[in-house]
């Protein structure tokens, strides 16, 4: 009887700490900072923050900040925060994540003149159609899974009218180019979504109901080959002063006219690390009631990360806004802008796991496919954290209750 005793508490002992070792394994670390620029104090956005040799990440949002969720084990790591144009920030994760939000001051690299040194005779053009020949060299040509957060702001005029936030898996099979550019290649799963009521406004009609973030993905230039490919496209590329990236010299190819591109290339490799594109130009849109809309402004913001020697997608963003004309008198009556982003915070090279068909989103708007709101995955999910515009979204939006509330879809 006693040797059963005692055996019951050996058991017991083993299953609670086993319980103890579980629980500390799910635990999370967070670390929050403020990038900035050393010299000017300004701070910097989209700097990305990782951990060395691990496949997660955030960026830096509009003011610089960063909220990143650790996993415990990782507590040992060393953080890492890279950006365009600087010097690497390298620290051990203990000793910054019990320090509330800590401001990172990165310095200007100085391994890169501000005027070029040519020293070859590659043109724009030239660099640019290499990294376009390298892509299947560059990117990954096995199956791999993608874990991130996607978020879109509705605006009209001045005040944000709606919110919505998913938390997705995206599974790809290779970035070969592919035979339909208007088809999406890759499978998304809705892992959680949450929405403001601000869906129910009679505003929204004017904003297309169609899936946005499929709208997004198929905006992965890079992934879907969305560039010229005649003469004249490449020859106006201009080759600009080099900079560098985590201690690597990086050319800067860019072509400013009907619209602004800047593309940062790897100099070794040739990978495409950062596209920035900018468009202007007025065109009529669609007619809806009594209005014609004109597209007025796009804003495209794609960059990549490399991990296993491979660059794969880190964060994506598009900035639009449409103008709404009186079709009989041409009066401007009002403004929709749309913001949309999707940060890429883990992922998973060479993936056994699939997205089945049965499992992956619909193609129609998020907004439709919302699931219950879960109030704990969200407290503890690798956000973009608010900045001040996104306070003033926050102001706009809860005029019709605390977004909680409209989360669990009460008013």
């Amino acid at each position: 009887m006693l040797i059963f005793i005692n055996s019951m508490k050996f058991y017991l002992f083993i299953a609670a700490f086993s319980l103890l070792t579980w629980q500390l394994h799910a635990q999370k670390v967070t670390v929050s900072g403020k990038v900035t620029d050393k010299e000017t104090g300004e701070p910097l956005p989209f700097a990305t923050v990782g951990i060395v040799g691990k496949p997660i990440g955030t960026i830096s949002n509009l003011q610089g900040e960063f909220d990143f969720h650790i996993p415990q084990e990782y507590r040992n790591d060393i953080l890492v925060i890279n950006m365009l144009g600087y010097q690497s920030y390298e620290a051990p994760v203990w000793s910054i994540s019990s320090k509330g939000q800590v401001v990172i001051e990165l310095s200007k690299s100085t391994t890169v003149l501000n005027e070029v040194v040519i020293r070859d005779s590659l043109s724009g053009g030239d660099i640019f159609r290499i990294a376009l020949d390298r892509i299947e060299q560059n990117y990954p040509m096995t199956p791999f899974m993608l874990e991130g957060f996607y978020r879109d702001i509705k605006k009209v005029a001045n005040t944000n009218i709606s919110l919505l936030e998913a938390a997705v898996k995206i599974y790809d099979e290779d970035y070969a180019e592919p035979r339909n550019k208007f088809k999406l290649r890759e499978r998304v799963r809705l892992l959680e979504v949450r929405k403001s009521l601000g869906y129910e406004s009679k505003f929204t009609s004017y904003f297309d109901q169609v899936n946005l973030l499929e709208d997004l993905l198929l905006h992965n230039d890079v992934r879907y080959r969305n560039f010229p490919q005649e003469e004249i496209f490449f020859n106006q590329l201009e080759r600009m002063p080099n900079t560098t990236f985590h201690g690597n010299e990086v050319y800067v190819v860019s072509l400013t006219g009907e619209y602004n591109l800047t593309v940062y290339i790897d100099k070794e490799t040739y990978g495409i690390l950062h596209l920035s594109f900018e468009n202007n130009l007025m065109n009529d849109d669609q007619r809806k009631k009594s209005m014609i809309s004109r597209f007025v402004y796009v804003k495209r913001e794609i960059t990549f990360n490399k991990i296993d020697n491979k660059f794969y997608l880190g964060y994506i963003s598009m900035n639009s806004r449409v103008n709404w004309y009186d079709i009989k008198t041409n009066e401007l009556k009002f403004e929709t802008s749309l913001y949309q982003q999707l940060l890429i915070n883990q992922v998973t090279p060479n993936a056994d796991e699939r997205i089945r068909s049965t499992e992956k989103m619909r193609n129609y708007g998020l907004q439709f496919q919302d699931k219950p709101y879960n109030k704990e995955f969200w407290d503890n999910y690798n956000l973009i954290k608010d900045t001040p515009l996104d306070k003033k979204v926050l102001e706009d939006l809860e005029k019709g209750g605390s977004l909680e509330k409209q989360f669990e879809g009460k008013g």
